[in-house]
């Protein structure tokens, strides 16, 4: 697949490595996910032996070092097995995980995370660093859900909330080509939002449902011209729960590809109630496009 019918290029992929069954997950869905793209799979590790740790000795740094180092080997081997032409690179940090996982990404990589971590609380549904990844992500981030392995017949599902995320629906139909399945472009609109509007008790609705069609339609047209190749369906759906809707159009695709939306938060910015929500809940991987970021840049 060349640049001519995919785009800009997805850059590399970089996954965190901590060990956890989530984690495990996440590397073997990188390794295949850098295998498609032709790219470097880069492994990180964060010892985070750079925080002071009072209880810790000099020879426990040095061990929790020499571990992380065991551990990227041990995972390394493993992905070369499966992926034997794949290029993988290793890191071994000293400072904390999301910071380490954004360096390596650098400007244009991809970031894989498992949706949980090593902190060991059920109720937890995503690890405080794929929160604070994804929260802080001004690249692609992908938290790994779901089954192992793709649906049968399954697409690229990309959610589109206004004409902003034209960039998003680019990266979803990128996704779409590397795995040779059909892109859905889907538009919810809730019908609580519709029903206090003017527009919806003038004219029973029709104007709000034409408008909403228009947002859909002003997407998937360009998608449709930019890469011509590409099945692309496009549904608008009207629904009382416009996160429930999508985590249960999760079920039937390889992966979901969404717009990043953040509200400001005491401590910075967090992550948008949908977008928690799909990250938390949806059937399968969900890859996050910073709105800022290079995914919504144009394709000139």
């Amino acid at each position: 697949m060349n640049a001519a019918t995919t785009g800009p290029g997805l850059g590399r992929v970089v996954v965190g490595v901590d060990g956890s069954p989530s984690a495990d997950m996440a590397v073997m869905w990188a390794a295949a996910e850098a295998a498609l793209r032709g790219s470097t799979l880069c492994l990180v590790h964060a010892a985070d032996t750079d925080t002071p740790v009072p209880f810790l000795s000099e020879a426990e740094i040095v061990g929790s070092r020499q571990a992380g180092r065991e551990l990227l080997d041990r995972t390394a081997e493993a992905i070369t097995e499966r992926h034997p032409e794949l290029a993988v690179v290793k890191e071994l940090t000293d400072g904390p995980a999301p910071g380490s996982l954004r360096r390596a990404a650098a400007l244009t990589g991809t970031i894989v995370v498992g949706h949980r971590g090593l902190d060991g609380f059920s109720s937890l549904l995503l690890g405080s660093v794929g929160l604070e990844v994804a929260a802080g992500a001004t690249t692609p981030v992908v938290v790994v859900r779901g089954a192992a392995e793709p649906v049968e017949d399954g697409v690229v599902l990309a959610a589109v909330r206004n004409e902003a995320d034209v960039g998003c629906a680019r990266v979803a139909a990128r996704e779409a080509l590397l795995r040779k399945v059909p892109l859905r472009l889907l538009h919810i609109w809730s019908v609580k939002q519709s029903a206090g509007s003017r527009a919806a008790l003038r004219n029973g609705g029709d104007e709000v449902a034409r408008d909403h069609v228009h947002v859909l339609s002003s997407v998937s047209d360009r998608v449709r011209e930019e890469f011509p190749i590409l099945t692309v369906h496009a549904d608008t759906q009207k629904s009382h729960s416009v996160p429930g809707a999508l985590v249960d159009a999760s079920h039937h695709a390889d992966l979901l590809v969404v717009g990043g939306r953040r509200s400001p938060g005491y401590l910075g910015p967090t992550l948008g109630r949908i977008t928690l929500t799909l990250l938390q809940h949806a059937h399968c991987p969900v890859e996050l496009i910073p709105r800022q970021g290079p995914g919504h840049g144009s394709t000139s």
